[in-house]
């Protein structure tokens, strides 16, 4: 099997410098990030300190095994009586990976986790933004291999963000068709 860093520099150059002719090497897209976000202010709105404090743990330790990098904790900005928010409050978790986490992240997203996802029949060319980048929802953690679902106490949703260098959508989609994501093609 390829590896996808290989793969990048022996099939993915090569195709987007013969469809869309770049006078550099330097100007083909290329993988910049990947950040993988977990939003938790409706699951602790209401709780007690205590219960709030196990289910940040819980995600954040769910969210490490994923990714193999600790998350960051990320505080609301300001408050929101409406959904009973305050400022400073914890309301979500974030990893950023790049380099060989990146990679081996992506690869594990590819070949693992997309097939296990029931009834998928690929990812939606609208999630692809203008700019090249791909946003991918998943409502539950359970398609990852490294959460066993026996030990946990709750299900979360996390979004995963492919970014990449690309300047235009036609680029992005065609990259990361190139790199291996299952991108619908959508019939116009």
């Amino acid at each position: 099997m390829i590896r996808l860093a290989e793969q990048y520099k022996k099939e993915v150059i090569p195709a987007m410098q013969e469809k869309f002719s770049y006078k550099s090497v330097m100007a083909i897209p290329k993988l910049k990030k990947i950040v993988v976000n977990s939003g938790f202010g409706k699951t602790i709105t209401g709780k007690t300190g205590s219960e709030r404090d196990k289910i940040i743990e819980q995600i954040t330790e769910s969210l490490a095994l994923i990714t193999g990098q600790k998350p960051v904790l990320q505080k609301a900005k300001k408050s929101i009586s409406a959904f009973k928010l305050r400022e400073g409050m914890l309301v979500g978790a974030t990893v950023t990976l790049r380099g060989k986490r990146m990679y081996d992240f992506l690869e594990k997203l590819i070949w693992v986790v997309l097939p296990r996802i029931r009834d998928f029949r690929g990812l939606n060319p609208k999630a692809i933004t203008k700019e090249g980048d791909l946003s991918i929802g998943f409502r539950e953690y359970i398609p990852f291999p490294e959460v066993r679902m026996d030990k946990e106490k709750g299900v979360f949703g996390l979004e995963v963000a492919i970014v990449t260098t690309a300047k235009t959508k036609q680029e992005g989609e065609e990259f990361l068709r190139l790199i291996g994501l299952p991108i619908q093609h959508l019939n116009q």
